[in-house]
């Protein structure tokens, strides 16, 4: 067999991420290579952080990516503050907050879990009903805007009931920064992770952290080494801590760095309210269309993300013939449900500069003709029309 180049389809990707990537962010990644420790590159990487503050909305001076995927940024901060024995209440409302309790007990740390119904935000009283049950619990950590369900929690709320009971937070933004509102400095949060190929519109494989000085005492005060030595942040940030002269900790990936720096400038250049507000909107438009299909989101008005949005899956339609026919026909990704939700459920994403009307319209109408032909329950021929309509009001 003789294998040639890869040349991958034009496809839109409306689906859980990773999202479509700028032009202009793949432009950046075909720029030469340079060496990880060339000044040029160090000078860079301090306007990351620097651009990465502002995403985050902090001014915490251990503020990086991660050179490795979101869910690297989940571990970075899990095995650096949780030591062996340490007690962790985990909020879980969806599959990645099942991700943090395995974090936790690979780190050899106890679990605490409190549940919420998949769908559902996280809900703060319970929270502290645990932290009250459990008063030597050291962390709090919970997901601020859960992927695998759509439903966005009171991170503000969740982070003062740990500071009340003198626990640190993590949080879980893989799917938040940029596109919705996230306030570090504001809401009191300690160690935060997030991913660039969500509402970043860059590639994946990056997983911008932050953490606040009181999580970084924390991580200089440990009784037991960090049991990752690549995500060890008394090593690491030999390397990014900035000033002075760089030591070596492992090569940096410059081009998907590239990436992420021309990212950051384009979010910049939005501004992040008008990023927040973009992503409102079309989702509003979104919405409009769906439910005038006949169609419902799994979770509550006040609890969803504007940029992932789960639908139910009408009844007697085969859920995995939709999505194939929509890549297959239209060239269109949305994603499936996991976990729980899986076969109940359709993810359409609308993440970064897939955040458009163009998009919405395309992924209405697209949406709307498949079903029809497969002779769904559903109202056909309403949906694009009510999303313009959305768009004008």
């Amino acid at each position: 067999m003789t294998i040639r180049s890869f040349h991958p389809p034009q496809r839109t990707l409306m689906g859980p991420g990773p999202s479509d990537v700028y032009p202009r962010i793949l432009e950046a990644m075909s720029r030469q290579t340079i060496g990880h420790l060339d000044p040029m590159f160090v000078a860079m990487m301090d306007e990351i952080k620097v651009m990465l503050r502002y995403a985050f909305q902090t001014q915490n001076a251990l503020t990086m990516p991660v050179s490795a995927p979101g869910s690297a940024g989940m571990e970075t901060a899990f095995v650096n503050l949780v030591e062996p024995g340490d007690k962790v209440v985990i909020c879980q409302n969806g599959v990645f907050g099942g991700r943090m309790k395995e974090n936790v007990e690979r780190c050899g740390g106890v679990a605490v879990m409190v549940e919420d119904a998949w769908g559902a935000a996280v809900d703060p009283n319970k929270a502290e009903d645990a932290l009250k049950a459990n008063p030597d619990a050291k962390i709090l950590a919970f997901v601020h805007a859960e992927t695998s369900t759509g439903a966005q929690s009171d991170a503000k709320t969740l982070a003062e009931i740990a500071r009340k009971y003198d626990c640190l937070t993590i949080a879980d933004t893989v799917t938040s920064l940029g596109g919705t509102p996230l306030m570090v400095d504001d809401w009191g949060l300690d160690a935060v992770y997030s991913g660039t190929q969500k509402c970043l519109s860059c590639v994946p494989g990056l997983s911008p952290v932050t953490f606040s000085e009181r999580a970084l005492d924390t991580v200089k005060a440990r009784k037991t080494k960090v049991q990752s030595w690549f995500m060890d942040l008394n090593l690491v940030l030999g390397y990014w801590a900035g000033g002075g002269k760089r030591a070596y900790h492992h090569t940096a990936p410059i081009n998907a760095l590239y990436g992420l720096h021309e990212a950051l400038v384009i979010l910049q250049e939005e501004g992040i309210e008008n990023a927040w507000t973009r992503h409102r909107r079309n989702h509003e438009a979104l919405r409009a269309g769906i439910e005038a299909m006949g169609l419902s989101f799994v979770v509550k008005a006040e609890d969803r993300l504007p940029q992932l949005n789960a639908i139910s899956i009408p009844g007697g339609v085969d859920e995995a013939a939709v999505r194939t026919r929509l890549l297959n026909e239209y060239n269109l990704e949305i994603g499936a449900g996991l976990g729980a939700m899986a076969g109940k459920i359709w993810r359409i994403g609308l993440m970064g500069c897939a955040s458009n009307q163009r998009n919405v319209l395309f992924c209405l109408g697209a949406l709307d003709a498949v079903l029809s032909d497969m002779r769904a329950p559903i109202t056909s021929g309403v949906a694009v029309g009510a999303a313009m309509a959305a768009y004008k009001s």
